[in-house]
């Protein structure tokens, strides 16, 4: 997979394939600097009779690849992850992770027509969740470290 792809909204620029964590590739690390839309990502999926059951990477481990990525690359503000980039000083060691999507896994594994068979708790068609009640309303000061905005139809 690349780490890197065209802005969906068309705007100049790239944004993460997967997510701004992801490790680029090792052989393809020097490209970061100089062809960022050349790197290929350590992120994976698991598949399972053609359907993605989960998904993962290898995170960047290394402080100052993590801030040029965010900061020269995605023209992030790093500051809002100085938490991060200071746990990377300090000596992270290389790590990764996968995410399951359960409820998909179970579909597959029940023969379910649907996932919303096997799901705890199911959305409405609307997507409102009956149980929490969302999505509720955040104000735009809690949306904006995001970049979301809420517009009206």
């Amino acid at each position: 997979f690349p780490l890197f792809v065209p802005k969906e909204d068309g705007t100049a620029g790239l944004e993460s394939a997967h997510h701004p964590f992801t490790a680029p590739h090792p052989d393809d690390t020097h490209l970061v600097f100089t062809n960022p839309q050349k790197v290929r990502s350590q992120h994976y999926d698991l598949v399972l009779n053609g359907s993605e059951v989960a998904g993962g990477s290898i995170r960047i481990h290394d402080a100052e690849l993590q801030t040029y990525v965010l900061e020269e690359i995605l023209k992030e503000d790093a500051s809002v992850l100085n938490h991060l980039i200071e746990a990377l000083q300090s000596g992270c060691p290389p790590h990764g992770g996968i995410a399951i999507g359960f409820d998909r896994l179970m579909a597959i594994l029940c023969n379910a027509d649907s996932i919303r068979d096997v799901i705890a708790f199911p959305k409405s068609t609307a997507g409102h969740d009956p149980m929490s009640g969302a999505p509720s309303q955040l104000p735009d000061v809690e949306l904006q470290p995001f970049h979301v905005k809420v517009t009206s139809e």
